[in-house]
């Protein structure tokens, strides 16, 4: 995956002590993405604005606030998570990459 003519920022955004990394870009339309990198581990992420979740690499187990449900995701696969919502990803080996899109 690529993205052409867009303003990056060279600072990361470190969470978790560095088991999350990501990077932030804005496209020439102004729209908003992150991309980055997950560890293993268990991770809680907050939303302001709704997202959708490309997983690029690796894979991972997904449940989003307020559902008992726990999803399997793989490279190929998204997920959709409401603005003002939250969820838990898990990476249990290796590293799973994403690119999340910021949806107005």
């Amino acid at each position: 995956m690529e993205f052409n003519n867009v303003t990056a920022s060279a600072k990361a955004n470190v969470y978790f002590d560095g088991k999350v990394v990501s990077h932030g870009i804005t496209l020439s339309d102004g729209s908003k993405k992150s991309f980055g990198v997950i560890f293993p581990g268990s991770f809680h992420f907050g939303t302001e604005a709704a997202e959708c979740m490309e997983i690029i690499d690796g894979q991972c187990k997904v449940r989003i606030d307020g559902t008992d449900e726990e999803l399997s995701f793989e490279a190929g696969q998204s997920f959709n998570i409401d603005a003002n919502s939250g969820f838990t990803i898990e990476v249990a080996d290796g590293t799973c990459q994403y690119v999340c899109n910021y949806i107005d």
